[in-house]
Parts: C-alpha cells; structure tokens; sequence
C-alpha cells in the first residue's frame, strides 16, 4: 500500500497532529501504547482512515539473544489493535549479557549498532526469522544512527542491508538522517550506501533533525531537519520513489506551523529530486513506487570489493574485508551467537559501567557515547519519573549522572528512577531534610514489597528522625 506523507505520533503533539493538513498517516512508539486501549487521539485518526505504523524500539533484532517471546507477542498485539498494514524496529542491540556470558544483564537504554560481521549477519538474519513468524504482519527494520563503529568490520552499511533483505525477505525503513549521522560521525558515504542497499525493499523513509557538536554529530530528533538531511533524502529519491516519507520528533516540540513548515520542505525535496518522466534510473537502482508488503525481489549477492571506510580510531582509511558468506543454515551456531554476546557485552560494559575499552574501539569516541548514554538516561527518567527532578531541583541532573557513570541499567526506566531514588538515600542525600522526606515516601510509595535491607533501614531510620524533629 502507499502511505504517502506522514508524522510520528506522540502524545505531547497529538492535538497538533490531528490539525495538521495533509497528513496520511502517522507512526506510534509501540511500547509507549497499551495493549487492550488506543489512546483517544489514534481512534480518532483511524476513524478519519488514518494509517497507523506501531514501530518498536526494544525487541533488540541485533543482539546475541533470540528475541524474546513476551516482547514479539506485545509488538504483535499493538499491530493487531492498530490494524496496522506493517510493524517496524530497528537493526540494533539494545541488551547483552545474561545466560551467554554468564554475566549480569545490561540495558543500553539506546539502540547500538551491531558489528557488521558475518557472525553478526548469521544472527541477526536468525532473529528477523523468528520475529517474522511471530507478527501478524510483514515486517521493516530501520538502519541506525551511531556514534561509533565496531573494528575489523567485514561489510559495508549498504552491503549489510542487501544482504539481510536477500536472506529473509525483510523490507526496509531507510532513515535518512541516520544516514547523514554516519557520515559525519563515521566518514560513510549515503551515496555509496544508497548504491548498494536494494531500494526496492523500502517500505518508507525516516526524516529527523539533529545537531552537531564539536565535530560529532547528534540525532536528537529534537531539532529542525537541516538541508544535508534533505540532500541525502533527495539522493534516495532519486532512486526510488518511497511509499511513505515521515518526519520524527521525539523532543522539544515546536508549534504546529513549524511542524507544518518541516513537512512541506519534506514535499518539496521530494518533488525536486524525482526523475523526469521518461529518464532512467541510475544502474542498480530503479526509481519506481514501491508497493508494501509485497515481496522484495532479491538482492545480488556481496561480491565486489567495498569502496574504503574510515575506521572511527584512527583517521586513517581501510576497507571492509568481503570475504564469501557462509551457506545458509537453518539455525546459527551457538559458536556465532556466544562470539556476538561476548563482543557486545564487552562493548555495553565499558558504556555503561565504565570497564576498559574492548581492543581496537577509539576510547575517547566510546567516552562521547557514554556520556550520552548516561545523558538520555537522565531525561528519560525525568520523564518517567517527574517527581524526581521536583524534589531534587537543580542538584537532580548532576545526582543522576554521577550515579548512571559505573551503574549500568538492568530493568526498565521506571526501574532505574527506583534505582537511583535507593543510591540517594543509601548516600545520605539530599541534603534538605525536606527533600529527604519526600523523597523517601516516593521510594516506597514505589518500591513495592522489598525485604528490609539495608535500604530499608535506612530510609527507615531517615524517617524516624524526621518525625523525631
């Protein structure tokens, strides 16, 4: 089907996206949606005939684990309740450690990107597998942005998606400013990228906005979508003519009229850039309206040598060994998946829990990564948790991120929030009483039924001077 021009849901503009012209679809954060209720917004879009995309962002395709059975049936779920033609996620860990490596479970709270390797490959292709025959519907895997990349690579980006498209059928969601992320984070081409990828596998494309900081570039989907975004969206439109183009904003929400002005420079770019009627694509390439879901036609398998990539340690430029992919199997190795668990938890242990960085990583890059890991964590819970913030005041972002630097996340935000509520308060902060009492109720008000440690007493002991005074 062809969604045409669309925005990302979200429930802090959704009264803006309803009032929005034009708008022929929208796109909604699967685990931010009940199973058994839409909020009252998506029923009013789905009774105007508005499409609606769940699009996950925990399932973690790219880790050494298989997927997991509860999150694949709740994605499946939102899709059903949706009536949503397709689901998305992203090709991405999320995760590592646990069973595998006979280590504690981390959290990345992040999408990280998964070492493009045959082993890898292997895995990943094993996990879409899985996935595919647990959802109602087909399904579309987003390439991601990155502020790192792994050594020792043995295939491009481009190389990498042809693949996967080939071996499982999956289709695409090509994010364009993901695209020009790696170009200045990582010196990746988009062009080249576009060039070898199957665009007839896109089942839409992703348009956000960013910033860059002293040379690195952050995809905050919480600014303006700039013009080397547009010039990459172009590129691709040059190739292929997408059923869907979506414009992201997870942050820092402007007026509706400015929302309005993103999506009509979207319109523009993609009317500019089409072919003329009559011309001919670009070789490998073929500018035509893609339908979803229909089948992909398979993609040419990897054979020439990449063009080179710069490695993200050093400035220095060597390409990507391609050596011949290993036959099709009906399962992976356990041998490939324990080489993926090992490599990602070394790399999320020194992210989030501040271990030496693994062999051939730049560490100063994964400080950079680190630090905005610990930094999204923080807005995260703040968002989750507002309270805390209230009761902490200024002191909240500091307390948080000296906490997040060696105390990797193990459940979800809200745990996490209860988490570090616990670190305050086994710490002796805050240090005005007041806010020590309030934030002690808010603990247990939260904490559930938990025995009596040394937390608890604690916190406990807190309380009864407080009352005592």
């Amino acid at each position: 089907m062809e969604l045409g021009i669309g925005i990302g849901w979200r429930p802090e503009i959704a009264h803006e996206v309803e009032a929005l012209a034009g708008i022929d679809w929208v796109e909604a954060v699967a685990e931010n949606l009940c199973a058994d209720h839409l909020p009252d917004s998506l029923v009013r879009l789905r009774e105007r005939g508005v499409t609606v995309v769940p699009h996950g962002v925990a399932l973690g395709l790219g880790g050494a684990d298989r997927p997991d059975p509860g999150r694949l049936a709740a994605l499946a779920a939102r899709a059903e309740l949706l009536g949503a033609p397709l689901v998305t996620e992203h090709i991405a860990f999320v995760r590592a450690g646990g069973p595998l490596t006979a280590s504690p479970g981390l959290e990345a709270g992040h999408l990280l990107p998964v070492p493009r390797t045959w082993d890898a490959l292997d895995v990943l292709c094993e996990n879409v597998r899985i996935a595919q025959d647990s959802l109602p519907v087909p399904l579309a895997l987003e390439n991601i942005a990155a502020l790192i990349t792994w050594p020792d690579e043995e295939l491009t980006e481009g190389q990498f998606l042809a693949e996967l498209v080939e071996r499982t059928g999956v289709r695409l969601l090509i994010d364009v400013a993901n695209l020009h992320t790696n170009h200045v984070n990582l010196g990746q081409d988009p062009a080249k990228a576009l060039d070898e990828l199957p665009v007839e596998a896109i089942a839409y494309v992703h348009v956000a906005g960013g910033v860059e900081k002293n040379g690195v570039w952050h995809d905050t989907h919480a600014h303006p979508v700039t013009a080397p975004v547009l010039e990459v969206l172009a590129e691709l439109r040059s190739r292929v003519d997408p059923p869907g183009v979506l414009l992201e904003r997870d942050d820092a929400f402007p007026p509706a009229r400015e929302l309005a002005g993103e999506l009509d420079a979207i319109r523009a770019t993609l009317r500019k850039a089409a072919p003329p009627a009559g011309s001919q694509a670009p070789v490998g390439s073929p500018a035509r309206t893609v339908t979803v879901p229909a089948a992909p036609a398979p993609a040419p398998p990897v054979s020439a040598p990449p063009t080179p990539a710069p490695s993200v340690s050093a400035p220095s430029v060597s390409a990507p060994t391609v050596s011949a992919p290993p036959a099709p199997a009906s399962s992976v190795s356990d041998a490939a998946r324990d080489r993926t668990a090992v490599a990602q938890t070394a790399l999320l242990s020194a992210l989030v829990a501040g271990t030496p960085a693994p062999a051939g990583f730049d560490p100063a890059r994964l400080r950079v990564q680190s630090r905005s890991l610990a930094a999204k964590r923080a807005d995260v819970v703040a968002k989750v948790a507002p309270e805390l913030p209230e009761i902490l005041g200024d002191g909240y972002r500091a307390a948080f991120l000296a906490y997040a630097g060696d105390r990797p996340m193990s459940g979800g935000y809200r745990r996490d929030a209860l988490d570090f509520a616990e670190h305050v308060l086994i710490a002796g902060g805050p240090a005005d009483p007041v806010a020590r009492r309030e934030l002690t109720y808010w603990w247990r008000d939260r904490s559930g039924s938990r025995p009596p440690g040394r937390a608890t007493r604690l916190i406990r002991a807190a309380r009864a001077a407080l009352v005592g005074r």
